[in-house]
């Protein structure tokens, strides 16, 4: 579904795994309330990498967007929004830099989520 790619500088920060999901976890609590509380069966989470072990896709959301779901209902399994650590830390040289860069990634798989496609989010700025 949607992916977000990037290329940049190298590895400067340093983070571990749960390190790195705290900011995650910080990231979507600044989220504004209208953007969170439709989502409905998504997990959010963190890898290292892609299965092809690039550096260049720094989240996907996994699932079927609201505008294209027929029937939907109680034991689907949850869609997934991935952010993939190494490679937001790959292209951030500080912190400050990779709560941005997270944030816009949330923003951007979540966008997915509610159907809006990646010209949309180019229009919006967000892409």
């Amino acid at each position: 579904m949607g992916a977000r790619r990037r290329t940049g500088g190298g590895m400067s920060l340093n983070l571990t795994p749960e390190e790195f999901e705290r900011i995650v976890i910080d990231e979507l609590d600044e989220l504004p309330d209208e953007m969170v509380d439709g989502l409905e069966n998504v997990v959010f989470v963190c890898e290292d990498r892609p299965e092809d072990g690039s550096l260049d896709l720094l989240g996907i959301y996994e699932g079927v967007a609201l505008t294209e779901r027929g029937q939907y209902g109680f034991g689907e399994l949850p869609d997934r929004i991935v952010l993939f650590r190494e490679p937001l830390l790959a292209i951030c040289e500080t912190e400050d830099e990779l709560r941005d860069e997270i944030h816009i990634t949330l923003v951007h798989e979540i966008a997915h989520f509610y159907g809006i496609d990646d010209a949309e989010l180019h229009r919006l700025g967000w892409a």
